[in-house]
């Protein structure tokens, strides 16, 4: 089975533990390193989305739309720690941390540069690298108002090189990905640049979900599988 057969079967599988999952009754609050998740924009109730098309214009890097559909597989984001760092499995993402999120499909991460954006001209943001290895550009900022990142709240996304927010405007493509959003970076926070976890498979600790825990402690996390 080559690579990206494999990647699909494990997509799919994350899909099918979410499914199954909903009504475990599992109440842990937080986002935590190393949890797959989705990503929905109230605003336009769309979730964050990309798959192996590359813009025809500006960058020409693998694009990154937003889609309706809560089931598709191309929607799942790994939480990673920011370049050339690693964060703690199962440790809470604090607000004003800086991450990453790498696309499981296609094992690039969310990106954004000063590449205008084919529709709405705001910024673009792609998906770059290779395997998870990219550069600055793959750098956001978690902003929001407590201390952690919740999985209740909304909250905003911010690029750490163009200091621009994740954004859906709500211009919509045609052929080859009609009907899917355009996803750009948008200079000021507003509606538009909201977003809240739905699905996903978290990685939580076993101790205080807090982060009082120790790294070095054995056994300190696992896996919880929801479906809001």
């Amino acid at each position: 089975m080559d690579a990206v057969k494999v990647v699909h079967v494990i997509c799919s599988f994350l899909a099918f533990l979410c499914t199954i999952s909903t009504g475990l009754g599992f109440q842990y609050d937080y986002v935590t390193c190393g949890s797959s998740l989705k990503l929905l924009n109230p605003y336009h109730n769309v979730r964050l989305h990309s798959h192996d098309v590359k813009y025809g214009s500006g960058s020409s890097q693998q694009s990154v739309t937003a889609v309706e559909s809560s089931d598709d597989h191309n929607s799942y984001w790994q939480v990673k720690a920011k370049t050339g760092t690693q964060c703690i499995r199962g440790q809470p993402i604090k607000c004003g941390q800086t991450i990453r999120l790498l696309h499981l499909q296609t094992r690039r991460n969310l990106h954004s540069h000063h590449f205008q954006s084919p529709l709405s001209h705001n910024l673009e943001v792609s998906a770059f690298g290779e395997d998870g290895e990219g550069d600055d550009g793959d750098n956001w900022v978690i902003v929001c108002s407590g201390k952690h990142w919740s999985r209740k709240d909304k909250v905003r996304i911010k690029n750490v090189v163009t200091e621009h927010y994740l954004h859906v405007s709500g211009d919509t493509f045609g052929r080859p990905i009609s009907g899917q959003r355009e996803v750009s970076a948008y200079a000021s926070p507003n509606d538009l640049n909201y977003w809240q976890v739905q699905e996903g498979i978290f990685i939580t600790p076993s101790e205080d979900p807090v982060g009082t825990y120790r790294p070095d402690t054995p056994n300190m996390h696992h896996q919880a599988h929801t479906e809001l």
